[in-house]
């Protein structure tokens, strides 16, 4: 890789990277030799990969277009098993139903738990995955539907197959609170499956309880007392609230000495699936038939629209605005294409019917799968953002979801968009900075070896930036458009998108954890 500059903890400096194999092998003033594949990287700069510490790539990870948009945006690694829902431990069934508008389904995965999961991506992706036991998954497994507190046995059951995953590479455990059925689960019964987690060096990450924004504190308070009951290191999935909510507390979780860390996107609005903050969670949990069932008829939508409507109304994240607070991202029913794009005050408007029937009618038709973008009462600006990412315990994550006709823009912009707005333009980042979010710190934190970094002897997970036109074109309006201004990859030493095209086979790896127990 020659006539570039490497980007690592000092700044920049001008140097030659020779690869051979997977790793680099020197660096500095280097001479080719006759057989070497050269990579022109002449007023580019050269970093090591990104890494997406909050990822739904889970089922995508074969996906041309998906590892087009990730490696686009400088991303070689992603970080999945996010919010407590995907395939590994069991037969893949459960995530492949409730979050198939988030995940999707996967082709090959039908059990054998997180090893048969990570041999999956093994050989068979241009990205590498890093993978997080999902509790919700694990609940599935052990205790079904139930809505109660696990007993002790159960209990034991749980905590033995997070220790398996664990075992088989899992990077840490995650949680998803507000969704089912991790939603019912106590503080203890978390406190207890991140026992293992503590005692293997591995990371518990939640999506916390409440809501986040002006309800943050509530779901912070509660991780400080899973910190406190396993010793846990913790990390904060997609914080995303006013900036000095943000910092306060995470000032409180440091000051009782819990070891915290978080991700949050360069985005205001959220995405997940419609039905999580629009139906009650006892109704969501039961079988899919069922639910259709009782939000086709009139009666329930009665009583939905009596008793559950004015919680929502009510809710941190929504309020009384929630019908022009949301935009249908994906609809798997044809009949109801149209809604694409729309917010549910204007599909509503369009179909002749209000938002709550319409959103009823949407998910009925769907068979419950349909995600869609969440406006947040408060948008925030970039000056805001930026403060949010100041923070040193900050790390880049897009909670990207590819699936969707108008999904949201993160998922293909994310990475562009830090270097774009907070290096480039506002300059609230240095490129030091960039590479210490969203590539050393990751790798770090989430126990991923000898990657992050630009030195010899580290695996070549490396991408080639032009530092003057990087940036992101989706937006909410086009949310397709990919990233510019990365024309060449490399993932383990093999080129994976050389002058802006896809290239090479699939060195891509599921990563096991490397941290040593105890």
């Amino acid at each position: 890789m020659r006539g570039g500059s490497i980007v690592d903890g000092e700044g920049l400096r001008r140097a030659d990277v020779a690869v051979e194999g997977t790793i680099v092998t020197a660096i500095g003033d280097l001479t080719p030799r006759l057989d070497d594949e050269v990579v022109d990287c002449e007023g580019r700069y050269i970093l090591p990969g990104f890494i997406d510490t909050h990822s739904h790539a889970d089922g995508l990870m074969e996906d041309d277009s998906v590892q087009r948009s990730l490696l686009k945006q400088g991303v070689t690694t992603v970080i999945a098993g996010q919010d407590g829902v995907s395939y590994a431990p069991g037969d893949g069934a459960y995530a492949s139903e409730y979050f198939a508008a988030i995940n999707g389904e996967h082709e090959g995965y039908r059990g054998g738990g997180v090893a048969r999961y990570l041999a999956s991506i093994d050989g068979r992706s241009r990205v590498n995955l890093a993978y997080l036991v999902p509790a919700g998954t694990i609940r599935w497994e052990v205790c079904g539907r139930s809505k109660n507190p696990a007993t002790a046995a159960q209990r034991a059951t749980m905590v033995a197959l997070v220790e398996e995953g664990l075992r088989e590479g899992a990077v840490g455990l995650s949680t998803g609170l507000d969704y089912v059925p991790g939603l019912f689960s106590t503080t203890d019964e978390i406190a207890e499956l991140c026992d293992p987690v503590a005692r293997a060096g591995g990371i518990y990450v939640t999506h916390m309880r409440g809501g986040y924004e002006s309800n943050s504190a509530a779901g912070v308070e509660e991780i400080a007392r899973i910190s406190a009951g396993s010793g846990a290191r913790i990390h904060i999935s997609h914080f995303h609230a006013q900036a000095s909510i943000v910092h306060d507390q995470l000032h409180a979780l440091a000051h009782a000495g819990v070891d915290a860390t978080f991700d949050a996107y360069p985005y205001s609005r959220g995405c997940t699936l419609l039905g999580m903050p629009l139906l009650p969670p006892e109704l969501s949990v039961l079988p899919v038939d069922t639910v259709i069932a009782i939000i086709a008829d009139p009666v329930e939508r009665a009583r939905l629209r009596r008793e559950w409507l004015p919680i929502v109304e009510r809710s941190a994240s929504l309020g009384p605005g929630w019908s022009s607070m949301i935009t249908l991202a994906h609809v798997a029913a044809p009949e109801f294409g149209w809604t694409h794009g729309l917010t549910l005050e204007e599909a509503a408007a369009r179909a002749g019917t209000d938002a709550l029937d319409l959103t009823l009618d949407v998910l009925g038709a769907s068979r419950l799968q349909v995600n869609a973008v969440m406006a947040v009462a408060h948008e925030r600006t970039a000056t805001e953002l930026a403060r949010i990412f100041a923070h040193p315990g900050h790390m880049g994550g897009s909670d990207g979801i590819f699936i969707g006709a108008h999904p949201h823009p993160r998922a293909r912009g994310t990475f562009a968009r830090y270097l774009r707005e907070f290096v480039r333009d506002r300059q609230a980042w240095s490129w030091s900075d960039a590479v210490h979010h969203l590539s050393t710190t990751p790798a770090e934190r989430f126990g991923l070896g000898q990657r992050g970094k630009v030195l010899p002897g580290w695996i070549a997970d490396l991408i080639v930036v032009s530092p003057d036109t990087v940036a992101d074109t989706a937006t909410y309006a086009d949310p397709l458009g990919e990233a510019i201004g990365i024309e060449d990859a490399l993932v383990a030493g093999e080129p994976v998108l050389a002058h802006g095209a896809l290239a090479g086979g699939a060195p891509g790896r599921g990563l096991r954890r490397q941290i040593t127990e105890g």
